[in-house]
């Protein structure tokens, strides 16, 4: 597996490495201690699928606080995303800073979501299907969002004709 930090501390595009031959490949998708050596939390208690059945359907930004904050591991698995991560940390150099990536099931990258970001993420395709792992399991009077539109953050979303469930609508802003 490749780890590649993002410009976000501790968050991470990562890569598989496949072996091919003809029959087609075979890769690692996840292992503790790969995680471990680059000093991940390799504790993942719960996977959630997301199912999307339009292009431009967004979902989040959502974390849980504490005292159950997640880490996530985010993987396309059918069509394609654009994820995005918001850096919550107060405390961090990128404070209200984000990141988008392409995450398709083609290229097969997924993106390491530390303790502290806001996730979310809006379809490029229809059909899409989205796999998460967590390292927390869900707690919903823990469960937080902040506005997909937020100035605080100013994401620039791939596709004007956005899909969203009330829920993610109603989300306020940023507050501190």
């Amino acid at each position: 597996m490749i780890f590649r930090e993002t410009k976000l501390k501790g968050a991470y595009i990562i890569e598989m490495e496949p072996i091919e031959d003809e029959r087609g490949f075979f890769a690692r998708a996840w292992c503790k201690g790969e995680f471990e050596t680059q000093g991940l939390n390799p504790d993942l208690v719960q996977c959630n699928i997301s199912f999307n059945k339009k292009r431009g359907t967004l979902r989040g930004m959502h974390y849980q606080c504490a005292p159950y904050e997640e880490v996530k591991v985010v993987r396309c698995i059918r069509g394609g995303i654009y994820d995005v991560i918001i850096d919550l940390r107060a405390d961090s150099k990128t404070y209200k800073e984000w990141i988008g990536v392409e995450l398709t099931a083609e290229d097969r990258r997924m993106i390491y979501i530390p303790v502290g970001f806001a996730h979310g993420f809006q379809t490029l395709d229809d059909n899409t299907e989205v796999i998460y792992q967590m390292s927390e399991f869900y707690h919903g009077e823990c469960a937080r969002g902040v506005r997909w539109d937020d100035k605080s953050f100013r994401i620039a979303w791939p596709i004007e004709k956005i899909i969203m469930s009330d829920k993610d609508i109603k989300h306020g802003d940023f507050e501190v």
